[in-house]
């Protein structure tokens, strides 16, 4: 078996997961720290808040998806560790980063997106639904390289 190139594979799991995830925790805590401060004042307030709070949690699932498949596609989950080449390996890596490095920059701006969006619900609740379209823009491009590292993990021989 070449170590290497699980070592390799298992690294993207990781980056897939780990960067994606480091940006939902922060989007979700900018968002929820907005979101308390508008239920402070209005507590009927807090649904809609809650709701543009979780969206930036998304990226974090997207990273953890893609790290599933790595991890189930190498053997890792499974119980039967394939053995690839430290080329294979990379290979995976390089296909784990689009959701890895997307997710950590787009839950950061999709979390900046909902606390403005809170504000919006702070003064006008009557503007949810428009207020839900500024951080489902950002969603797009998560979603986008999602796809990418989805087909493109998927797409490598082992």
């Amino acid at each position: 078996m070449n170590e290497l190139g699980i070592v390799w594979a298992v690294l993207g799991a990781v980056a897939a997961a780990g960067l994606a995830g480091i940006g939902s925790a922060y989007g979700v805590a900018s968002a929820g720290q907005a979101a308390a401060g508008v239920v402070t004042e209005d507590p009927s307030k807090f649904a809609k808040c809650l709701l543009l709070q979780l969206l930036p949690g998304t990226q974090g699932i997207y990273g953890l998806l893609v790290a599933f498949i790595t991890l189930s596609k190498i053997g890792l989950l499974g119980g039967n560790l394939v053995s690839i080449s430290w080329q294979t390996g990379l290979s995976i890596f390089f296909a784990c980063l689009p959701v890895g490095l997307v997710g950590l920059i787009s839950a950061r701006q999709q979390g900046n997106t909902s606390v403005a969006s809170i504000g919006i619900i702070a003064k006008k609740p009557e503007q949810f639904g428009k207020s839900m379209l500024f951080p489902a823009m950002v969603e797009t491009y998560a979603i986008l390289a999602l796809l990418i590292s989805v087909l493109a993990v998927t797409s490598i021989p082992v």
